[in-house]
């Protein structure tokens, strides 16, 4: 397999990784290095159990947060994704009260991968607008 579809399968691990919350699947496609840069926390989270954090903070306040992959563009150590999140706003979230408003939101991100398959950085746009927008609060 070459590296452009290895990490294209990658993603599709990934995907499942992030909507089911699987730990081992976390600590396999993720480097224990890889910074994440989130509103959550005011120092970047590293590695599996950081990027999880992020998957924890948005079921918080959306507890049924699903992420599609709806288009996707790799070469050979990067791939562009561009996801489709769906939730409901059924919690607190950024110190807004739950306002059981459906969302769907498209996110773009960029993610990086060392020699391994491991992901090492991801380059988020800024989802959070569509997100904050989808509830009412923009």
């Amino acid at each position: 397999m070459n590296l452009i579809d290895r990490n294209k399968e990658l993603i599709k691990k990934f995907e499942i990784m992030i909507n089911t919350a699987d730990e081992k699947l976390a600590e396999e496609l993720i480097s224990n290095d890889a910074p994440f840069f989130t509103p959550a926390s005011s120092e970047p989270l590293y590695g599996g159990q950081g990027y999880l954090s992020v998957v924890y903070w948005m079921r918080k306040g959306f507890s049924d947060v699903q992420w599609h992959i709806a288009d996707m563009v790799a070469d050979e150590d990067k791939v562009a994704v561009k996801w489709d999140l769906t939730a409901t706003h059924d919690g607190e979230f950024m110190g807004i009260s739950p306002t059981n408003k459906k969302i769907s939101v498209c996110v773009m991100n960029f993610y990086y991968f060392n020699k391994d398959g491991k992901i090492t950085n991801d380059i988020a746009a800024d989802g959070m607008i569509g997100i904050l927008r989808g509830i009412g609060a923009m």
